[in-house]
């Protein structure tokens, strides 16, 4: 099991919203979406499912971006437009945040790849296990038991 050092400290790019991270992650993530792609500005976004009462804003006041939906909210730094977390309605028991934020983000490497139907060609994350879109619900929980014993 690994040790994750914490609580870690995070900021967006231009450092005016600051988070801290009080519990290890339940899963790391890599997903390939179209729309994760064009918010990341990149081949994938990086995840890291951080139980709700392990996540704080402890600077500066975030704004929804990226998709104004019902289904998720993507947080973002108002002034630099750093994505720096997403809350999914109606899952409020955990946070995904973008661990590149994070002090030591090379600990975070993901432990699953999610549409990978839709990567890009080049795209290569090192993740464990693949899925063509998300996994199914019922499989999260066997997933983070191997995440722990993986990490």
């Amino acid at each position: 099991m690994m040790d994750w050092k914490l609580p870690r400290q995070g900021a967006c790019r231009c450092g005016r919203v600051k988070i801290t991270v009080s519990a290890a992650p339940l899963v790391t993530m890599a997903c390939h979406c179209t729309g994760c792609q064009k918010m990341s500005s990149s081949a994938y976004s990086l995840s890291a499912a951080i139980p709700a009462e392990g996540f704080a804003v402890t600077e500066g006041e975030p704004v929804i971006g990226g998709l104004h939906g019902a289904d998720a909210h993507h947080y973002f730094c108002s002034h630099c437009m750093s994505w720096m977390f997403t809350k999914a309605e109606g899952m409020d028991w955990f946070v995904n945040v973008r661990p590149t934020l994070l002090e030591g983000a090379g600990d975070f490497a993901p432990y699953i790849e999610t549409w990978v139907g839709e990567k890009l060609p080049f795209a290569e994350t090192g993740a464990v296990k693949s899925y063509e879109a998300l996994p199914p619900m019922e499989d999260y929980e066997g997933l983070m038991k191997e995440f722990r014993e993986w990490g």
